[in-house]
């Protein structure tokens, strides 16, 4: 495993869950629900930033390893999965949208897993698609983990129409992504 910028940003991101899910569980006397609400948005917002800069890093730094490929999906899915989970255990997010979403980057990592062991990883690569899902995806649970208004705008409430519109383009971006591979699995079935 080399140790590199960008893999130590991804460690970060597999570190701070722990983190940002124990905020949930300490007592309302020693952390309150606003300082819950506000420590675990802040945790997962660097988690985010940490996404988007380990990727950067990795090309601007010209340090991007396999190891590193494999990891950063694989904490992307931890931390939303993570998210996804606490904000339906405490009533802020539809469990069928949770289901979709972590069920999408199940279906999809499984799909990109077997593609790569048949020579085919290109052919599911990530796609613009995939980054606006992933965009909304993460506005959405900021917002539903803030839980409060914010200068004067219900977070809560648009928090939920967005990750709607999050489970619809996981559903959208599923379906091509199944779509681009269904040619070449076809070819590898018969």
């Amino acid at each position: 495993m080399p140790l590199n910028i960008p893999n130590i940003l991804t460690w970060l991101r597999i570190l701070l869950i722990p983190v940002f899910v124990a905020a949930f569980y300490l007592s309302d006397d020693t952390l309150s629900p606003h300082h819950k609400n506000v420590i675990s948005t802040a945790v997962f917002a660097v988690a985010a930033i940490t996404d988007w800069l380990d990727g950067f890093l990795a090309r601007k730094l010209n340090q991007s390893s396999a190891f590193g490929a494999f990891l950063d999906p694989v904490a992307d899915k931890l931390m939303v999965a993570a998210a996804l989970i606490i904000l339906v255990k405490l009533g802020r997010a539809d469990a069928i949208l949770a289901f979709i979403i972590i069920g999408r980057e199940i279906t999809i990592s499984a799909l990109r897993e077997w593609m790569a062991k048949l020579g085919e990883s290109k052919s599911v690569a990530v796609s613009m698609l995939g980054k606006i899902k992933t965009t909304f995806q993460m506005i959405a649970i900021l917002l539903l983990l803030y839980h409060e208004e914010l200068l004067g705008v219900n977070c809560q409430l648009i928090g939920l129409w967005l990750l709607g519109i999050a489970a619809l383009l996981t559903l959208w971006s599923m379906g091509y992504y199944l779509m681009l591979a269904s040619h070449k699995l076809k070819k590898h079935l018969n």
